[in-house]
């Protein structure tokens, strides 16, 4: 799994690679922790490249929502395939996120 964070036109653009399993979760955590307090930034998750997303992956997506709401940010996932879209719309998270 890689993760990646860049700030691109005053938005934090994350970049999701590969497998977001239990095992990477700790990991791709800490690589997006600065997302938690986005200052007022708006945030775009990039998941052209994510392949699976667990439980715990969701928790710190939902994370990440929670504080950039905070701020008065939104976050945006773009890019979401069909499979990984289907695990949000089973936990009921299609609602809560904004897609393009």
């Amino acid at each position: 799994m890689n993760a990646k964070i860049e700030e691109m036109d005053g938005k934090f653009v994350a970049t999701l690679d590969g497998e977001m399993d239990t095992a990477a979760a700790l990991e791709v955590e800490e690589i997006l922790k600065p997302l938690y307090q986005s200052n007022g930034k708006d945030v775009i998750i990039d998941c052209k490249g994510l392949e699976y997303i667990a439980s715990s992956g969701l928790r710190i997506l939902l994370s990440i929502l929670k504080g950039a709401k905070a701020t008065g940010s939104k976050v945006t996932l773009s890019n979401v395939n069909d499979d990984i879209k289907n695990v949000f719309k089973l936990t009921g998270f299609i609602s809560i996120f904004e897609f393009e």
